[in-house]
């Protein structure tokens, strides 16, 4: 999935707050979610206008992303 398929940033939305795309949800509320012992499927419960598959998408960039700073790193 590509980011924009998954990432929205717009400042005339939610003050520019990284939201997933065509929603008003911040990224930020999922991982909250997910450190706070709940799962996926609670969070998309609570947030139907998010996708699966913007849910995971989003997990698989944080995850590309963190595992291409520790290649970089080591």
């Amino acid at each position: 999935m590509k980011i924009n398929e998954v990432v929205e940033v717009d400042p005339d939305k939610m003050s520019g707050v990284p939201c997933f795309t065509g929603t008003r949800v911040p990224i930020s509320h999922l991982f909250e979610y997910l450190e706070s012992g709940e799962t996926l499927d609670e969070f998309l419960d609570q947030f139907p206008s998010v996708t699966r598959g913007q849910a995971l998408g989003a997990l698989e960039l944080s995850k590309e992303s963190l595992l291409a700073h520790h290649e970089i790193a080591a």
